[in-house]
């Protein structure tokens, strides 16, 4: 049959529809390589923790829960030991380290048992003695690094006393820390007695404050406002400034004013020097003596610092 060559071909349009998620890509396999490296890292974290002694886990609790503390005191933190054992050795009950072939502390015989005692006293003073020569390093870098401490440095002075550490911030001639019969802190010692409290806040000893006084009598002699009532209130006005600057109140043992009592130059009464403010970071032992006495523990002079 002819075809009529007027008559118009239909036209065919033929279209190919591609894939619903094609869109997609590559991107399912950065995400599953993403979801691989969590689970590895997740596995790795597992490995590490269980690999951890409970000593390094009770290290790393101490720095991030009292960072202060660690930088200030030195080291790794409380758990940088390599037993898990607190006091190293084969007794679970030991806390402060052990002696090799020492009496046991429940022995029945009382020889052994003291010897025991005194032990474990001798091992706290010592790790006690310690912490507190480091705190004295730590402070005596502070003064001198910090510019406001450096210029009052010969006017600070820094003992380690059997009672503990003890920080006495002298009067000058030239720059008192009060004014005369006046118990209102100078701007001066309030700068240092803040700096100095930052030191403080890495260590958590009981703190004492005592006011002294030199020989001079004051207003109306023993019966009256005297240097007795003196010297307690610049002692309460450096507890205000050190409460102000952040230290917890329940950190202090003892506030007392001492009047003259106890000179720092015996051969000078009357020198400005015997007019300071003593903060003693008590030892374990002065605490319990502070807490076990009927008073408080004699400040006394300041002994000699370490060598």
């Amino acid at each position: 049959m002819a075809t009529d060559p007027n008559k118009l071909q239909p036209i065919i349009v033929k279209k190919i529809k591609k894939g619903g998620h094609g869109v997609h890509g590559g991107a399912w396999k950065i995400a599953y390589a993403d979801f691989v490296t969590a689970m590895m890292a997740f596995f790795l974290l597992m490995w590490l923790l269980g690999s951890t002694t409970e000593g390094d886990k009770k290290g790393l609790a101490d720095y991030f829960s009292q960072p202060l503390k660690v930088s200030m005191m030195g080291g790794k933190g409380s758990g940088e030991t390599s037993s898990v054992i607190q006091g190293g050795g084969k007794d679970l009950r030991s806390q402060v380290g052990q002696v090799a072939n020492a009496p046991r502390i429940d022995s029945a015989n009382p020889i052994e048992k003291k010897a025991a005692l005194d032990a474990v006293k001798a091992e706290i003073a010592k790790q006690e003695a310690k912490k507190l020569d480091s705190l004295s390093e730590k402070i005596s870098a502070l003064i001198a690094s910090n510019p406001k401490l450096s210029e009052f440095s010969s006017q600070i002075r820094i003992d380690v006393t059997p009672d503990g550490l003890q920080i006495q911030i002298v009067d000058d001639q030239r720059r008192p820390m009060f004014d005369s019969g006046s118990a209102v802190v100078k701007p001066y010692m309030r700068e240092i007695l803040r700096e100095i409290n930052g030191a403080l806040l890495g260590v958590d000893n009981k703190i004492g404050l005592d006011g002294h006084t030199d020989r001079k009598p004051f207003g109306s002699g023993e019966r009256g406002y005297s240097n007795w009532e003196l010297s307690a209130d610049r002692a309460n006005a450096s507890r205000r400034e050190l409460l102000a600057a952040g230290l917890p109140d329940e950190r202090l043992g003892r506030v007392m004013g001492l009047a003259s009592s106890n000179l720092l130059e015996e051969d000078a009464p009357f020198g400005a020097i015997n007019r300071r403010i003593s903060i003693l970071v008590m030892s374990r032992e002065a605490e319990a003596r502070l807490k076990g006495a009927a008073l408080p523990p004699s400040s006394g002079k300041a002994g000699p610092a370490k060598p």
